[in-house]
């Protein structure tokens, strides 16, 4: 049942905390020139994957009830730490994430080392959402927020999406597809309670044939670091190592891609470093594609 929404403290936080951030700590261009500080309305709707007008209504102190997935993406594009987040809820009237649930709050140190991390990198969550990256990441990989919140997937990249910039042999592409099920499984047993994992288990399940199989085959795959290829429409077959380091409190994975001093894809990394900064300002709300 929803508590008493207090809409005036909602509007007026969901403001405060959108006025402290930039574009760069969240992997968006700077765009053209900014006359108040933080992030615009529209960026921060584009990384929640809400509408504009649903955000300008919540803070002009006029929305609904927003439900807890609405939440949960608003902390995390806010940046929100736990306790932060869990004031959201209570704000809007909801019962914070509880213990048992998947953690897809980012931690302040966490967005900190990413930022500075001078490698793409991605943080994802113990379903495969990717909740926080850097702007290599980004000219790497492509523009994340052009999918919706909660498909930022890689399960529903590998299942339902269009093929990507990876490029991997048939043996090794069968390879991927078992971790990421079993990953799932994994997930599912360790949070029976919560309801994205279950969701997103379910769609895959429906909509994917591929997936079903796999499923029903109950296989077990161990996650490994591997080397990558990825084929950039800039700078070509870019040839990096892609390590998955664990953070077992928040069961949260940090991957990193690296390449080696020297190599073609070191060369290939600092072009992009270049094409990035040199990047002409895009309107907000639009990205680069994926």
């Amino acid at each position: 049942m929803l508590e008493t929404m207090d809409r005036a403290e909602l509007a007026a936080m969901l403001r405060t905390w959108r006025a402290r951030l930039t574009p760069d700590e969240v992997g968006l261009p700077q765009g053209p020139r900014r006359r108040t500080p933080g992030l615009r309305r529209e960026e921060v709707a584009l990384l929640a994957g809400i509408s504009p007008d649903y955000l300008v209504r919540l803070e002009q102190g006029r929305g609904p009830h927003p439900s807890g997935s609405v939440l949960t993406a608003l902390g995390r594009a806010l940046r929100l730490d736990e306790g932060e987040r869990d004031h959201l809820f209570d704000l809007a009237g909801a019962h914070p994430p509880r213990a048992g649930r998947i953690d897809g709050t980012v931690r302040p140190s966490v967005l900190r080392l990413i930022g500075r991390l001078s490698d793409p990198a991605i943080l994802c969550d113990a379903k495969g959402e990717t909740i926080a990256w850097n702007p290599l990441a980004v000219a790497l990989l492509g523009d994340f927020t052009t999918w919706p919140s909660g498909h930022r997937n890689v399960a529903w990249w590998r299942f339902t999406g269009p093929p990507g910039r990876l490029v991997r042999t048939p043996e090794e592409e069968d390879a991927w597809a078992d971790e990421i099920v079993a990953d799932l499984r994994v997930a599912a047993a360790r949070y029976p309670g919560d309801a994205g994992v279950r969701s997103l288990i379910a769609d895959l399940r429906r909509i994917s044939p591929d997936f079903e199989r796999r499923w029903q085959q109950r296989g077990a795959a161990q996650r490994r670091s591997a080397r990558k290829r990825i084929a950039h429409p800039a700078v070509g077959l870019v040839e990096v190592d892609c390590d998955v380091l664990h953070l077992p409190e928040a069961d949260q994975r940090l991957v990193v891609y690296t390449a080696e001093p020297g190599s073609p894809a070191a060369a290939a990394l600092d072009l992009l470093r270049v094409l990035d900064s040199q990047q002409a300002p895009q309107p907000a709300g639009t990205g680069s594609g994926g």
